[in-house]
């Protein structure tokens, strides 16, 4: 049991972090070249995995149960619970919202085709909440068992795309150099985005317990899958189309365009679109189960029906609604996701160990301490200035924004 259950929390947590979104980082990255974009990749990952191990230092000394509204509010007291509970709620809100109407419009597509009912768009994006929204409520168990069948999907999808693209790879395409140096920090929010599995981690605490050794392995092997995929997937997708044409692509249907013509596969945007949905479905329970144990928390709420049918309205209702009568205002907030995200994956674990390191200082105890010091969190939140400083110059039009 304890094997399979350190089996699904890794799954979880790189089922989390490769989303739909992953599909956006050719474009995001094609104006680096292929060496810049896995260095920028790999700083990505190392950063992101060290807060991630940083969470886990602050949980040894906390419940099982704890969540980063707990955590906030003993360590940093009620000013430092505020701005958790603040960036917890709009980034996943607006992520949940964002997912629901994806998810949503892919079901209604689903049902149109397969059947002789002609559903309106709203039938699809109530559906997949309610579907979703139920295997959420039935606990991390019941995530557990569908995200490993849908992630091990997934990766069979992925390998058929890596198998159809990888004899088209070039070797001169990933020889290129940066077309603009400013294309390099508009990418820089991107790409840490596509790290961002952090508020799942309280969630697999409370499954598999407070048990450092094996939520290291967690993490680190939850993590690094993710940074291997996405390494094969630039290597492919860098490699088949050139600089220029991925920089020309300029959304997501451009560069699926892009690829089905140069391989000749209208086969490939199949495949694509099948890969966009299951990664769509796994990012959505890692990141809707991570607001769910949240609100647990925060409201007091105990594992009882009762209270986890109040907790997933809490959850689920806001984002639905939305998703339903408003998706533009909550898809836009997503253009702010990388500046929240710093606030809750880099400020608040490093502020929380600086803190929790100051008040255990003359605790003898035995204790797991993340390597690298005062000097490791400096730069750590050094890095996360630089990311939201990153995103401020897109949105002030000062570098080239990603589209």
């Amino acid at each position: 049991m304890k094997v399979s259950k350190t089996l699904g929390s890794t799954l979880i947590i790189a089922g989390t972090t490769i989303g739909a979104g992953m599909l956006a980082l050719p474009i995001a990255s094609s104006g680096l070249g292929f060496t810049t974009a896995m260095i920028v990749l790999i700083f990505a990952w190392c950063l992101m995995t060290y807060t991630a191990l940083l969470t886990i230092e602050l949980h040894q000394h906390a419940e099982a149960n704890a969540t980063l509204n707990t955590l906030a509010k003993n360590i940093l007291g009620k000013k430092g619970q505020l701005i958790a509970n603040f960036s917890m709620i709009f980034l996943f809100y607006a992520l949940c919202a964002a997912y629901i109407a994806g998810g949503g419009s892919q079901l209604q597509s689903k049902i149109n085709q397969f059947t002789d009912w002609q559903a309106v768009p709203q039938i699809g994006v109530v559906l997949f909440a309610l579907i979703f929204g139920a295997i959420i409520t039935l606990g991390a168990g019941a995530v557990d068992k569908v995200n490993r069948i849908l992630f091990v999907i997934k990766i069979l999808v992925l390998t058929s795309i890596f198998y159809l693209l990888t004899p088209y790879v070039q070797g001169q395409n990933l020889l290129h150099m940066p077309l603009e140096q400013g294309l390099i920090i508009s990418a820089i929010p991107v790409i840490f985005t596509s790290f961002g599995f952090h508020g799942s981690i309280p969630s697999v605490i409370k499954y598999m317990g407070v048990s450092v050794k094996p939520m290291r392995k967690v993490i680190m092997i939850g993590a690094s899958l993710p940074l291997v995929i996405y390494l094969f997937w630039q290597i492919v997708s860098q490699g088949v189309l050139s600089q220029q044409s991925l920089h020309n692509s300029g959304s997501l249907e451009g560069f699926i365009g892009s690829l089905a013509n140069v391989i000749q596969s209208p086969m490939i945007i199949s495949i694509v679109s099948v890969f966009a949905n299951l990664a769509l479905a796994t990012s959505f329970l890692g990141v809707s189960l991570g607001l769910f144990d949240f609100f647990s928390d925060m409201l007091k709420k105990t594992d009882s029906m009762k209270d986890r049918s109040l907790t997933a309205l809490v959850t689920f209702a806001p984002p639905l609604g939305f998703a339903l009568f408003y998706p533009q205002g909550f898809i836009t907030a997503l253009g702010y996701a990388a500046i929240a995200l710093v606030v809750l994956a880099i400020f608040l674990p490093v502020a929380m160990v600086w803190q929790q390191r100051k008040t255990l200082a003359s605790d003898n105890g035995e204790q797991y301490t993340v390597k690298g010091g005062k000097l490791a969190l400096s730069m750590a939140a050094i890095s996360g200035v630089l990311i939201i400083s990153a995103q401020f110059m897109q949105m002030l039009g000062v570098v080239p924004a990603i589209k």
